[in-house]
């Protein structure tokens, strides 16, 4: 049994030593800025770090063989892990009174969901507000190798369509993997660089404008300022935020190959395409929706738009205006983009453009052949047939994903929300978004005054909507632990 456990504990071991050299980052700059919690940071920095390498230590000189089993407890399992450790700053530093708040902020913030607990942003040491950032970042970072190098092999959701040769087999995860994650890894930190001067070009200060850096990349939304993005009152801040969050919701694969010479892969791709499509139409929308006193201009109307349609399709949560304050119809409105998503292949969260392609293919084939039965169609995606099974994974995943929703909404609901906040906070967390709907959590609200339960219940969707839901589930299946 143990033997079968090694891999697991190398992968995970390594991930959790990563993120335990991360918190020495937060407390170099609460020591520089005399804050007394630069002790929690190099606190479990230090053990999260030991614990780490204990781990991966004891399972090195291994064959870097997995099995797809293994894929699939060790991606559960790596989340998990590094969302309890990463609670312990939270907890111990007093920016939240419990475990359960530690815990739900540590999993918004590494599924990048930004939903949190915390109040008083505005106020918070730096170190946190940093620590906030990376997590986000890492969590970015995190999905896109998932996404790439395992999510494919294991066939979730219809992922099998963004298979990899170098990923063919379970087998060749570790070894390939290093490979691909470096060059990804590159591209990630080279954009958010660029994002990050932006933002100091655009006037935020450099502390904030690294932290929404990290957070506007991984579309996680976690902001230094309690009005979010709405603090920055400025259209050039919030133009850098869209086009930094639509470049985060690019499949990143596509930039590998662009600085390999076919930079016209970025364009031509029709998941891309429709994404661009899905944000214009929306934002047109949202600006008809948008009936803001009319002493605000134009210019201020569109760009609200724009922005708070792509901060929601993108699953990043930030906000520059209480949307659910414009006119009826935008509660419903911003209600169903958040269902929506990005790119497969990218930091961005929702059911995934890809899926609501696969799923007009699957229809327009259905209608053909009732007016056609002797008729032969083909179902295609990107210029390439569509294979039966990938297209069955897909329903699969539409009908499980809003089971899901339902039971999660349903169980919040019971624990006394009321019926919108129950809606809006099992969407949010199953898409990965970050704020709700109403007075209680929505734009200009935190979770902060959910009960302990409701939260509980929430992170548990934030961690089955960001792994692709099978991901989790299968563990729960008796014939996945059968030999």
């Amino acid at each position: 049994m143990m033997a079968n456990l090694r891999p697991i504990f190398l992968i995970v071991g390594l991930l959790i030593a990563t993120q335990g050299g991360a918190m020495f980052i937060p407390a170099a700059i609460d020591f520089l800025f005399n804050n007394d919690d630069w002790e929690v940071f190099a606190f479990t920095g230090s053990i999260t770090l030991l614990i780490g390498l204990g781990l991966y230590s004891g399972a090195r000189g291994i064959s870097q063989g997995m099995s797809t089993r293994q894929a699939f407890v060790m991606t559960t399992a790596a989340w998990v892990a590094l969302v309890l450790f990463g609670s312990f700053p939270y907890l111990l530093s007093g920016a939240v009174p419990s475990f359960t708040d530690a815990f739900f902020e540590s999993m918004s913030g590494l599924t990048t969901t930004g939903s949190t607990v915390i109040t008083g942003l505005n106020s918070q040491p730096p170190g946190i507000l940093l620590w906030r950032g990376i997590q986000q970042w890492l969590g970015g970072l995190g999905i896109i190798v998932m996404a790439v190098a395992v999510l494919p092999m294991l066939q979730v959701g219809g992922m099998q369509l963004f298979k990899i040769e170098a990923f063919d087999t379970a087998e060749k995860i570790m070894p390939r993997a290093t490979q691909i994650s470096g060059m990804l890894t590159l591209v990630f930190i080279f954009i958010t660089a660029a994002c990050i001067f932006a933002y100091i070009m655009a006037g935020m200060p450099i502390l904030d404008a690294v932290i929404h850096g990290m957070t506007t990349v991984a579309t996680g939304g976690f902001s230094t300022k309690d009005a979010s993005m709405g603090f920055y009152n400025s259209h050039s801040t919030h133009l850098i935020a869209v086009t930094f969050m639509i470049l985060g919701s690019i499949p990143f694969i596509l930039y590998v190959q662009a600085t390999r010479g076919q930079p016209e892969k970025l364009w031509k791709n029709s998941q891309v395409q429709v994404f661009f499509t899905v944000v214009v139409f929306c934002t047109f929308i949202a600006w008809l929706l948008n009936n803001s006193p009319q002493n605000v201009d134009g210019m201020t109307r569109f760009v609200d738009a724009l922005f708070n349609v792509t901060s929601i399709i993108t699953g990043t949560g930030y906000s520059s205006a209480d949307y659910g304050q414009w006119a009826p119809g935008s509660n419903a409105f911003f209600f169903a983009i958040m269902f929506i998503g990005g790119c497969a292949g990218s930091t961005s969260c929702g059911i995934k453009i890809f899926r609501f392609q696969i799923l007009f293919e699957t229809i327009k084939q259905h209608l053909s052949r009732i007016f056609y039965p002797n008729g032969i169609f083909t179902m295609r995606f990107n210029g390439k047939q569509i294979d039966d099974s990938a297209a069955t994974a897909v329903m699969n995943f539409f009908a499980v994903y809003f089971l899901l929703f339902g039971l999660f909404a349903i169980a919040l609901n019971l624990t006394g929300l009321n019926f919108l906040t129950s809606m809006s906070a099992a969407g949010t967390a199953i898409s990965n978004v970050g704020p709700g709907l109403g007075s209680q959590i929505g734009p200009s609200s935190t979770f902060q005054e959910l009960n302990d339960t409701a939260k509980w219940i929430l992170s548990a969707a934030m961690l089955v909507g960001r792994l692709e839901l099978f991901t989790v589930l299968v563990l729960f299946m008796p014939r996945f632990w059968r030999a």
